[in-house]
């Protein structure tokens, strides 16, 4: 288990990544130019606080797909929270068109967790662990 994309904690280790989906209120296409420039450093900036990876980042104009791997100790919609809740702070005070919203980000999100291996390579593992 040398391999980095394992996180370690004392007593743990683990591979915990999950994709994430929001989208602004009303779904207005407001994620474009400098505001989804920084929208990805703000991203970026909580991941790098909080000690989490993001592994792939697609912000579109209407929505914003993540990729991050965290520490399985933590809920995932601490996780979501924390980046929408900075990310709506801080745009909404520094690009004052987005206080047309009522709030820039709905409070619905989309989350799916994912590993490096396949229910089915997990299956055979555990099967084979039967005949040792």
């Amino acid at each position: 288990m040398d391999d980095n994309r394992y996180g370690r904690s004392r007593h743990a280790v683990y591979l915990a990544n999950y994709h994430l989906v929001w989208i602004p209120k009303r779904r207005k296409p407001v994620l474009v130019g400098a505001i989804r420039a920084r929208l990805e450093a703000i991203l970026r900036q909580v991941a790098r606080e909080k000690g989490w990876t993001i592994l792939e980042l697609a912000i579109q104009p209407d929505q914003v797909h993540l990729f991050v791997s965290a520490d399985p100790k933590i809920a995932i919609n601490y996780i979501v929270n924390a980046f929408k809740g900075r990310s709506s702070h801080e745009l909404r005070e520094e690009f004052p068109e987005l206080l047309r919203l009522p709030s820039l980000w709905t409070h619905s999100y989309f989350a799916s967790t994912a590993g490096h291996v396949s229910s089915a390579t997990i299956q055979k593992y555990i099967e084979e662990q039967k005949t040792v």
